[in-house]
């Protein structure tokens, strides 16, 4: 039966999804782009694609930072389009989107705000799809109890934000905790509805988001080495929804240096060959990953 009523709340989303499909640049479009000698070459032949005129009105010479602007805001109109012609599971589906640049334009702002540096300048260099209205009250804050009940009580990071609520001053060390405990909570429930869904939403997003979560996993224990930060402390902030859990992050728990990482890395075959390129040094690993 649902397949009789698909068109009447999903067929338009359906169309423009299959139009954004057909517009992703070609192998012989990406074998024209190579040939551009200039930003401006590039302007050109990106008209003949469904990019079309994006940048028409910026006037030359262009730089990588306007065309990494104008590039956004076309994604994020394009996201908003669909995002407020959406209904229930995809609304749903597509706000999680926006939560993760949420997450990171709170640590952002928070950052700045720690560095002195003025609302006004921080609040352009958010992404705007993770804007909400009690953005620029950031400021206000003194401890993550003060964000939450002034900033994000109501925000849809609320729920994320519970376990990260303490009296103690922000400052470099809680702002990376507060930015790792809050994606914790917004994978694992992310994961959890994708799961509910089920089909082919579940089958797709549960994979990546399983990687991301393990990718965390990974890069939390190495960025903790020579902190302050505990062992127990550290395994607080691992995701509960990717393939190490809960053998492997067990086991990443207890590493006391990179080799101890990479071993625990051995027993998962996606994630063994991230580590051979890396040898012995952290920093190589850490990008790989």
């Amino acid at each position: 039966m649902s397949e009789f009523t698909f068109n009447v709340d999903n067929g338009y989303l359906e169309g423009l999804v299959r139009g954004f499909k057909i517009g992703i640049l070609k192998h012989q479009e990406y074998l024209n782009l190579v040939q551009c000698e200039t930003l401006d070459d590039l302007k050109l032949h990106l008209q003949g694609t469904d990019y079309g005129n994006f940048l028409a009105n910026e006037p030359s010479p262009l730089t990588v930072s306007v065309i990494d602007d104008k590039l956004r805001e076309k994604f994020v109109i394009e996201f908003q389009h669909m995002r407020n012609h959406a209904i229930e599971p995809l609304s749903t589906f597509m706000d999680y989107i926006t939560y993760s640049y949420m997450i990171d334009n709170i640590i952002l702002l928070i950052t700045g705000t720690l560095h002195q540096r003025p609302i006004s300048e921080l609040i352009s260099k958010c992404h705007p799809l993770g804007s909400f209205e009690q953005m620029e009250a950031i400021h206000v804050a003194s401890t993550p109890a003060d964000l939450y009940n002034a900033v994000l009580v109501d925000t849809p990071l609320a729920s994320f934000f519970v376990d990260c609520i303490s009296e103690q001053d922000l400052d470099e060390m809680n702002i990376e905790l507060i930015r790792n405990a809050l994606y914790k909570s917004y994978l694992e429930s992310f994961y959890k509805f994708c799961k509910e869904l089920g089909g082919t939403t579940a089958d797709v997003m549960c994979e990546i988001l399983e990687f991301e979560a393990d990718r965390r996993s990974f890069i939390i224990t190495i960025n903790s080495f020579g902190t302050e930060l505990s062992k127990d402390e550290r395994a607080k902030l691992y995701p509960h929804c990717g393939k190490l859990y809960p053998d492997g992050l067990a086991t990443l728990s207890r590493a006391d240096d990179y080799e101890q990482v990479r071993s625990v890395a051995e027993y998962y075959a996606e994630y063994k060959v991230l580590f051979e390129g890396a040898g012995n040094n952290p920093e190589i690993g850490r990008a790989h990953v």
